[in-house]
C-alpha cells in the first residue's frame, strides 16, 4: 500500500515538474533564437524577487490568482469548464465596490456586506451559464465566453458618470467612488516591503475549505461522482442537473472573491485600471496545480513570480513579454506532460498487476509442489 502511495505521489508531482522544465527549455530556445542570453532573464527575475517589495507584490498577486484558480478548479472537478471567471470576478468587484461606497457600517459588517455582494454577483453571473446548460443544453464554454463579453460591456456602461460611475476631478479615469475606511480589510505591514493584503490570507485559507468540502463531505462526493460520470451519478440517486447548477453557482461565488484582496486591501474602489485577464490566468494555474489546493498554491506563486519579477526586464534589454511566452509554454507543456505521465502511470500499473499475478502463480505452484 505504501508503495502505491509513493508511486501516486511521484506521478502527481512529475506532471507539473516536467511541464515547468519543458517550458524553461523552450523559453531558452526562443531567447537564443532572438539573439539573447538563454538564462539571463531567469537570473534577473530571481534577483528581483530578492527585494522585499517585489516579494510582497508576488504574495498579494498570488492570493488573487489563487482564488481565480480555485473557482476554475471547482468547475474542473465537476467536468465543467468555467471560462467565465474573468467576467464574474470583474463584475462582482464592481458591484461590490458600488455597494461598499454607498453605505457606511461598523467595520466587520461593512466588510462582510461587500464580500457577500461580491459572492452573490459572481454566483448570479455564473448561474446564468448553469441554467442555460441544465435547461437548454448550452455548452458552458460558449455561454461563459459570451457572458465575459457581456460583462465587459455592462461594466463599461455602468461605470459611466451618468450611471454609477464617478470621474475624479482632473482625471480621465472612471471609478465607483471610494469605500469608507470601515470597509477596508486590515493587512500585515512588512515595513519597507509594503503591506500584504489581509484578504490574501483568507484566500489561502479557502484552499483548506475547498479540500475539506471536496474530500470530506457528501456534497464533495456528489460533485466528484457527477464529474466522473453523470449517468452513473444519476443511477446512484444524485440529481446531476442540480449538481451542475450548484457547481456553477459555487464556482462563480469563489470567482467573485478574486477581486477582494485588491479592492479591500489596496484600491478601495473599482476603476477602469482594475486588473483584467485574472480569470484566464486562473485556468493555467488550476491546470498546472492539477486542481489540488496545494498544487494550485505553488502554481499561483510561480505565475505571480513570473509576472511581478519580470517587470524590469526591459531595462536590461529583454522584453517583458518573455514571462507571457513562458506562461503560454507552460500551458502547452502541461497538456503534453500530463498525457505522458498518464501513459506512464498506466504502463506502471499494468506492470505491477503482472508482477502480482506472477508472484501469485509462483506461490500457488510452490504450494502444489509441496
Amino acid at each position: 500500500m505504501k508503495k502505491f502511495d509513493k508511486d501516486r505521489i511521484i506521478l502527481a508531482v512529475a506532471g507539473p515538474v516536467l511541464a515547468l522544465v519543458v517550458a524553461i527549455a523552450l523559453t531558452s530556445v526562443v531567447l537564443l533564437a532572438s539573439g539573447h542570453d538563454a538564462f539571463g532573464p531567469f537570473r534577473l527575475m530571481i534577483e528581483n524577487a530578492q527585494y522585499a517589495d517585489v516579494q510582497v507584490l508576488i504574495i498579494n498577486y498570488a492570493g488573487t490568482l489563487y482564488l481565480a484558480a480555485l473557482a476554475v478548479a471547482i468547475g474542473f472537478r465537476m467536468n465543467l469548464f468555467n471560462i467565465g471567471v474573468d467576467g464574474q470576478y470583474r463584475l462582482a468587484a464592481m458591484v461590490a465596490a458600488v455597494v461598499g461606497a454607498a453605505v457606511e457600517l461598523p467595520g466587520p459588517l461593512h466588510i462582510l456586506l461587500i464580500v457577500l455582494v461580491a459572492m452573490l454577483t459572481g454566483a448570479f453571473w455564473a448561474g446564468i451559464a448553469g441554467v442555460l446548460k441544465t435547461t437548454r443544453g448550452v455548452n458552458e464554454v460558449v455561454a461563459t465566453i459570451m457572458l465575459n463579453a457581456i460583462a465587459t460591456s455592462l461594466i463599461a456602461w455602468l461605470i459611466l458618470p451618468e450611471n454609477l460611475g464617478v470621474q475624479p476631478e482632473g482625471s480621465n479615469d472612471l471609478t465607483t467612488g471610494e469605500i469608507a475606511s470601515s470597509g477596508w480589510f486590515p493587512g500585515l505591514n512588512m515595513g519597507e516591503g509594503g503591506e500584504i493584503y489581509g484578504f490574501t490570507f483568507v484566500a489561502f485559507g479557502l484552499g483548506a475549505v475547498y479540500w475539506f468540502v471536496l474530500n470530506r463531505t457528501r456534497f464533495g462526493f456528489d460533485l466528484r461522482a457527477t464529474g466522473a460520470s453523470e449517468t452513473a451519478a444519476q443511477a446512484s440517486g444524485v440529481d446531476a442537473k442540480k449538481m451542475i447548477l450548484t457547481a456553477m453557482l459555487v464556482s462563480g461565488a469563489v470567482a467573485g472573491l478574486a477581486g477582494m484582496p485588491i479592492l479591500l486591501g489596496d484600491t478601495h474602489t473599482f476603476s477602469l485600471t482594475f486588473p483584467t485577464t485574472i480569470g484566464f490566468t486562473g485556468i493555467t494555474i488550476a491546470l498546472l496545480g492539477r486542481n489540488n489546493p496545494v498544487g494550485i498554491f505553488f502554481s499561483a506563486l510561480l505565475i505571480a513570480f513570473l509576472q511581478k519579477a519580470s517587470s524590469s526586464l526591459d531595462q536590461h534589454g529583454y522584453e517583458k513579454e518573455i514571462a507571457t511566452i513562458m506562461e503560454g509554454l507552460i500551458v502547452i507543456s502541461v497538456v503534453v506532460s500530463y498525457e505522458l505521465v498518464r501513459q506512464y502511470g498506466l504502463r506502471r500499473q499494468q506492470q505491477k498487476v503482472g508482477e502480482e499475478l506472477a508472484a501469485a502463480a509462483r506461490k500457488k505452484h510452490e504450494e502444489v509442489s509441496a
